[in-house]
């Protein structure tokens, strides 16, 4: 999972970036609340640790590779690890769990 965060995708206009992805807003996402896990390097190891994070998606996304790849935008957040100082995520949307859809 990435700690790289902003509260807007640089290239909102669905070009290609010079990082190698593309953006794009997905209005259907914009707001559900969503829990995301994933892993982040312990820093001075060569070991990784498990991070949970629960918010609201913003629907921005970035798709990444030939094979895209998506990442969200996730904000308002009411659980991220201790010490986590940013107030979005990027997840992985394979490491998404929508809340609202659960039983």
């Amino acid at each position: 999972m990435s700690s790289t965060v902003s509260p807007v995708p640089d290239n909102a206009d669905g070009q290609q970036s010079d990082l190698g992805y593309v953006s794009g807003f997905a209005p259907e996402m914009q707001g559900r609340p969503a829990d995301c896990d994933g892993g982040a390097p312990i820093v001075g190891t060569k070991f990784a640790g498990r991070q949970d994070f629960t918010g609201k998606l913003t629907g921005h996304y970035r798709d990444y590779g030939t094979y895209a790849w998506r990442w969200y935008l996730l904000s308002e957040l009411t659980n991220k690890p201790l010490g986590y100082q940013h107030e979005a995520v990027w997840c992985d949307a394979d490491s998404l769990t929508l809340l609202d859809e659960q039983d």
